[in-house]
């Protein structure tokens, strides 16, 4: 049974889709898939599916990958927008026109999936009985819940101030002195480099920058998920950097070099995976973030320029990511300094507006220019007098064809 939002029809309907709820408008049904990871669970969402998670604040990038999918309604264990910043995922669900429901319990993660599943309104119904009860969020239920985040955004920045001091006393030699830099086979020195994090807009960014790639040959290197982007778009990986939690098999083993993100402690949860594919990778351990280290290592390697795409750079992409880690992301850029080129956005900077009558236009006008020009010479008038001789050959020749 295919799943959809629906609209209520009458009880005398014989679809067997479509009833009326129990006073609270049209009821959404479909097979549940559940994931405590939402990336992970994107990957296995079909059309009409109601997704099931636990996401505290639903960031940006988690809600585009679940639009992506075009699930039928998405049922979130925590709260969706918890107060603590302004978050802009849930927004982005509710304006693609997919249900949400949020704060329903831990219970509802006990949902089987593949279980038919039927909301109505902010009552969940699994197998004719009520599993959990949350709120059905709509625009302006989330436009409330944004006024009051915005009020707790004061809190969130001291505690981003007093996690980026933690954060340089922690690593102030590797910042400083470039100490703890693993050595690699990838030669940076004196090159382009051209990191990919899956981040906001990453996609269309690394599309518009395909001239620049063209011309520059720089090195690709992605963050995670970054290095699947890159291969999509048809490029050849130099190196994937990350904890190895979102990248493909088929990325790691494209030939491009790994290095693996650990713990300060050594502890790589990454590792097993790489080295199971038959990889061996190199171990970087450090605080803070896969992009910093990719950052990081680029500039102490000697990278001439580090263009990059998707990473973070606002405050409520920081605070998107819900992790201390997050303040290391802000001293990183502050470290590279003026070698970071961040092409966010450039999709939307740049975007072309000739249309095809226009350029057909002004080809025309190329042509017409070229034939005046030649016309005022004497060759020029030459020459269109033998096109003209050969058009009445031309035409002669068509008109006894047909002539008989």
């Amino acid at each position: 049974m295919s799943a959809m939002k629906l609209i209520p029809r009458r009880s005398g309907d014989s679809t067997g889709r479509s009833r009326e709820g129990d006073g609270a408008g049209s009821v959404t049904y479909g097979p549940a898939r559940v994931g405590t990871r939402t990336k992970d669970l994107t990957k296995r969402l079909v059309p009409g599916d109601v997704a099931v998670i636990d996401h505290v604040d639903i960031d940006r990038v988690a809600a585009d990958a679940l639009v992506a999918a075009r699930p039928a309604a998405i049922l979130n264990a925590a709260r969706s927008t918890s107060g603590r910043y302004p978050n802009a995922g849930p927004g982005i669900l509710l304006e693609a026109g997919i249900v949400l429901v949020d704060d329903l319990g831990p219970s509802i993660m006990s949902v089987p999936d593949g279980a038919a599943v039927e909301i109505h309104g902010g009552r969940i119904v699994v197998g004719g009985r009520t599993v959990a009860e949350g709120v059905s969020q709509t625009v302006e239920t989330n436009e409330a819940n944004l006024l009051e985040a915005r009020d707790g955004l004061g809190a969130e920045i001291e505690r981003f101030a007093e996690n980026t001091l933690a954060y340089l006393r922690r690593e102030k030699d590797l910042l400083l002195d470039g100490v703890g830099v693993p050595n690699v086979r990838t030669v940076f020195d004196g090159r382009h480099v051209l990191i990919v994090v899956r981040g906001y807009h990453y996609r269309e960014d690394l599309a518009m920058l395909r001239p620049y790639i063209t011309e520059n040959r720089p090195l690709l290197v992605g963050v995670d998920g970054g290095a699947d982007a890159i291969l999509d778009a048809g490029y050849k990986l130099d190196m994937i950097v990350g904890d190895m939690d979102s990248v493909s098999d088929k990325a790691l083993a494209c030939g491009a070099e790994i290095v693996v993100h650990a713990y300060r402690d050594g502890n790589a949860p990454g590792l097993e995976r790489v080295t199971a594919l038959g990889v061996e990778p190199v171990v970087f351990p450090a605080t803070g973030t896969s992009e910093d280290i990719a950052m990081l290592l680029a500039d102490d390697k000697g990278a001439e320029l580090i263009v990059a795409v998707g990473t973070h750079a606002t405050l409520v992409e920081f605070l998107d990511k819900g992790r201390a880690g997050m303040a290391s992301t802000f001293l990183t850029r502050l470290r590279v300094g003026g070698k970071l080129v961040d092409a966010k956005g450039v999709s939307r900077l740049y975007r072309t507006r000739i249309s095809n009558i226009q350029l057909t236009l002004l080809s025309l006008a190329g042509v017409a220019a070229v034939a005046a020009a030649l016309w005022s010479t004497k060759a020029g008038q030459t020459f269109f007098g033998l096109v003209g001789a050969r058009f009445d050959d031309f035409l002669s020749w068509v008109a006894r064809l047909f002539g008989g």
